[in-house]
């Protein structure tokens, strides 16, 4: 998390803007809080970006099928502004790290009880995208974000809208989305793709988690041979607990029609009687981590409104006070998920 720098908007739509979350390759990410006090992640997409009629009319209709992903299980699309001359999209924010950071910075490979929690709550989150009639293409660690209660997938669905950026006047349509150690065979190929990609995807991020190690290595030889072993070689699951090896090698099949669904894995995880309306029943991380969530929280608690920080400083001064309260938040889309309060609650992209 950044503080606002001097070329960042105070405002985007009826968000404050409190600082930076980070920035992908569709744009940057806000912290933000409404006018009603709900803290929310914006993601604000890249002005060249914006300025491709194309690339606005994909966004629109991902942003459009998002909003209707329900469950707990991802972090909801509450708002967005798809006409607006730079278009922005706000989503809930879940106030924890990613599965990345865990595993390859502040913990390492998880046990194997936390990895079946885990696969769980993505069969779960994916279900819940899969039935809005939306495939993510780009489910990896960075996505998948690490809170008490269990993971949240975030970024699903609008990554899509990438396939119609222009590159040198040439409109690359059909262009691989994805990062490349977590793509599945049918990407690296640019066949169709289904549903099963996800599961692809999944089992990489099951093999990641439980090892610390990408099952077919990583792009330091180059991402043209990273893609070969993709599409061509058995992963590398060494490390991977005996309890779930076999769901793992079957998620990584290189046959989409012979990867176990959703279900099949829910009930091969043996993990679906600890889980329950997006909330892990018992402890399912290491003590370490529990504590580090709960210094997100404070963190996100001790972050400041710029607004009323500079309102407070300028009241000490003998300043002016800002003369009226801003304009109400429009009330969400009717298509927006319902929400159950959660103890720790970080951006959707």
């Amino acid at each position: 998390m950044e503080k606002l720098g001097a070329g960042d908007p105070q405002r985007i739509g009826a968000y404050r803007l409190l600082a930076r979350l980070g920035a992908g390759g569709m744009g940057q990410v806000y912290l933000a809080r409404s006018d009603r006090g709900r803290t929310v992640a914006v993601k604000l997409v890249r002005q060249e970006l914006a300025e491709q009629e194309e690339f606005r009319a994909r966004f629109r209709q991902e942003v459009q099928a998002a909003r209707r992903v329900g469950g707990y299980w991802t972090a909801p699309v509450l708002d967005a502004d798809t006409e607006a001359a730079i278009p922005w999209v706000a989503t809930g924010y879940v106030a924890g790290p990613s599965l990345q950071a865990v595993v390859g910075h502040d913990h390492g490979a998880l046990p194997e009880r936390s990895v079946r929690i885990l696969a769980a709550g993505l069969a779960h989150a994916l279900k819940d995208i899969h039935a809005a009639g939306l495939i993510h293409r780009d489910l990896k660690p960075s996505n998948v974000l690490v809170t008490i209660d269990g993971p949240r997938v975030i970024d699903f669905g609008i990554a899509r809208a990438l396939e119609t950026v222009t590159d040198g006047g040439l409109t690359r349509t059909g262009a691989l989305v994805g990062s490349p150690g977590f793509m599945a065979p049918e990407q690296v190929r640019g066949d169709r793709i289904t549903p099963a990609c996800d599961v692809f995807c999944l089992g990489s991020i099951l093999s990641y988690a439980a090892t610390g190690d990408l099952p077919f290595g990583t792009a330091n030889s180059g991402v043209h041979a990273l893609m070969f072993r993709i599409a061509q070689e058995e992963p590398d699951l060494e490390g991977v607990p005996e309890g779930i090896a076999d769901l793992v090698h079957q998620c990584l099949r290189k046959d989409p029609a012979s990867r176990p669904t959703l279900d099949d894995i829910l009930e091969r995880t043996g993990a679906e009687d600890t889980v329950a309306d997006g909330r892990s029943r018992d402890p399912w991380l290491p003590g370490m981590l529990v504590a580090q969530l709960g210094r997100h929280a404070v963190q996100l608690l001790d972050t400041e409104d710029p607004e009323d920080r500079e309102s407070s400083e300028e009241g000490s001064a003998g300043g002016p006070e800002l003369s009226s309260p801003p304009p109400p938040l429009p009330v969400p889309s009717p298509g927006a998920p319902p929400q159950t309060p959660q103890p720790l609650a970080r951006p959707a992209f």
